[in-house]
């Protein structure tokens, strides 16, 4: 399985999302975000290094940590030497390794984004819950569609008491789960950890749980995925 972490624009939560699922889902997470790479790891090979033809992507993979995790370098001069078409052949042999691959996409609708939801079975959105971020999150499960990724699930990032998941689900067609404002997620997002490792019982930490799930599910059931 490779389901891909999107969404329409930056600042929504898409790295916090993926790395959090991807402990759920016992995956491999992919930093995809070529140019501004949020998942930090310890030196070595990266996802600029497998795209430009200089490591292979099982050699990129970091086994150490909470999560398994393929870095991706943080300059731009890295960005630019590789090629970015090289991602979808990558993403598979991790894959065939791993099993589970979730992909943390970056922001926008260039080819860069589109590149990810290529390689992916799926597609987990992560949306604001502001009314005006509606039309960024439709515009990427267009091009989800259009790239053959249905939409899994959304994910309603960083809410508060009262949060419009019956508005989201209707208007994108897809289970929504709520993930609510937590200071714990962004301690243990610095620390590059999911939450369930520094707060198991706490509220977000049960949240990415049935994010997971449901996820799960549509990806078992692909006639459930829009």
């Amino acid at each position: 399985m490779i389901l891909a972490v999107a969404g329409g624009k930056g600042g929504v939560g898409k790295s916090t999302v993926a790395l959090n699922l991807g402990a759920r889902l016992d995956a491999v997470v992919v930093d995809a975000d070529l140019a501004m790479a949020d998942l930090a790891a310890r030196r070595g090979p990266d996802l600029h290094d497998v795209l430009a033809g200089r490591a292979d992507p099982l050699e990129a993979v970091r086994e150490e940590g909470a999560i398994r995790l393929l870095p991706c370098g943080r300059t731009l001069a890295g960005a630019r030497a590789g090629d970015v078409t090289a991602l979808v052949t990558a993403v598979e042999a991790v894959e065939a390794a791993y099993d589970r691959v979730v992909i943390d996409c970056p922001a926008g609708m260039a080819a860069d984004a589109g590149m990810p939801l290529l390689a992916a079975d799926a597609a987990v959105l992560v949306a604001a819950p502001q009314e005006f971020a509606l039309a960024d999150a439709l515009r990427t499960r267009e091009l989800a569609r259009e790239l053959d990724a249905g939409l899994a699930a959304v994910a309603l990032n960083r809410t508060g008491e009262s949060p419009p998941t019956a508005e989201v689900r209707r208007a994108l067609g897809a289970p929504v789960v709520a993930i609510p404002d937590d200071e714990r997620v962004r301690r243990a997002q610095r620390h590059g950890s999911p939450v369930a490792e520094l707060a198991p019982e706490s509220r977000p930490a049960g949240r990415f749980e049935k994010l997971a799930e449901e996820t799960r599910l549509a990806v078992t059931t692909p006639s459930s995925v829009p």
